[in-house]
């Protein structure tokens, strides 16, 4: 009779379980076709998980704005490059950007040229964009006039002229963290097209849009970093969140809304204002703290090891020219001792003869002199 209770209450219990796990699986696939039927992947935790919030103003003591090209053929930008179409390794920045956009799942901005404003009143009209830029697409299913979605092929997309990218780079102090931090705030696709006459290819800038929106996404698409190592470490948002990108600066935020090229047409002094201010953000946050005891003893060993360096190489340096001095004197001082012996030789010679010449010639003349006497 217990044993049969049992039985029973076990029996209870997982119809219990089980009933409360359909009811969760249930909540789930509802929850699912919501998303699906709303257009969202994402979920808005897993948006807030992404964010990376901005620091507030009064947190921040300095920040300087930086915006950089990022040539797709250089350093380690080709991961945001390739591969050109989807297939089984995913897909590039671009693909991921555009399909985004086609479902209405992110905003994008309009590009200002350093005046860029993140409002709605800068949104882009994801049609005007596309007629702008000449790619096909079609009314997607479910698209409505407040909710438009589009339809593109992955052969209309012109993956394969973005072949660089311009970001919005900030840098700035926290006086809380009590650190230099640079973070990427926007990222706008470049498009290189050449025109009927063929030539060199124009750049058009085509949007922004805000990494923060589309974070989540770039975290599930992995991506090759170093052609010797063929497993995936790293995905897109590490990508940018660890500034692993190669870029060279061609403007900073200022007042005129100048670009470097327009302040520094010289090559040579454009070159060289993009690598003081390279330095300066590098630099700056060094700069603010006293070094510690420790710092300050191995700047002194470092010193000390660089002054003996010089010390040694002063030393040889000058143990050479002694060197070659004496080899001189030495050289000097047999050349002028073989002069002096062959000189008195030849003294002594001549010495010789005069006085043997001379006793000679007088003896003759006393002979003659005696004759004729």
């Amino acid at each position: 009779m217990k044993f049969s209770k049992l039985i029973l209450s076990a029996l209870l219990v997982a119809f219990a379980v089980s009933s409360v796990n359909a009811q969760v699986v249930r909540r789930r696939d509802a929850d699912k076709a919501k998303d699906k039927k709303s257009g969202k992947q994402i979920t808005e935790r897993q948006q807030s998980f992404y964010e990376v919030k901005e620091p507030s103003d009064a947190d921040l003591q300095w920040m300087k704005v930086i915006y950089r090209q990022l040539d797709l053929t250089k350093g380690k930008n080709p991961a945001l490059y390739y591969p050109e179409e989807p297939n089984e390794d995913g897909q590039s920045l671009f693909f991921i950007i555009m399909r985004l956009l086609a479902n209405n799942e992110i905003k994008a901005y309009e590009y200002l040229d350093g005046r860029e404003m993140f409002t709605d009143e800068f949104q882009i009209k994801v049609g005007e964009m596309l007629d702008r830029f000449h790619v096909l697409y079609s009314n997607a299913k479910g698209s409505t006039e407040k909710n438009p979605k589009y339809a593109i092929e992955d052969a209309d997309i012109p993956g394969n002229e973005i072949l660089s990218y311009y970001i919005i780079e900030k840098w700035e102090f926290d006086t809380r963290a009590n650190a230099m931090k640079a973070r990427v705030e926007a990222v706008c696709p470049v498009l290189h097209r050449q025109d009927e006459f063929g030539g060199e290819a124009i750049r058009y800038p085509m949007f922004w849009v805000k990494l923060n929106e589309i974070r989540p996404y770039l975290a599930q698409q992995y991506v090759f970093t170093d052609d010797d190592n063929n497993l995936p470490r790293y995905n897109l948002d590490d990508f940018f969140k660890l500034n692993m990108y190669t870029g060279e600066i061609y403007k900073v935020k200022n007042l005129r809304n100048l670009s470097l090229r327009q302040q520094f047409p010289d090559d040579e002094a454009y070159k060289h204002a993009q690598d003081s201010i390279e330095a300066r953000l590098r630099m700056f946050d060094k700069n603010l703290w006293v070094p510690s005891r420790e710092e300050l003893l191995a700047q002194k060993k470092a010193a000390k090891g660089e002054e003996g360096e010089e010390a040694t190489e002063g030393e040889e340096t000058a143990t050479k020219e002694k060197a070659k001095e004496e080899t001189k004197s030495v050289r000097t001082t047999k050349r002028g001792s073989s002069k002096s012996d062959s000189g008195k030789k030849n003294n002594t010679k001549v010495k010789s003869r005069t006085k043997s010449s001379s006793g000679s010639s007088g003896a003759t003349r006393s002979v003659r002199n005696r004759k004729r006497k």
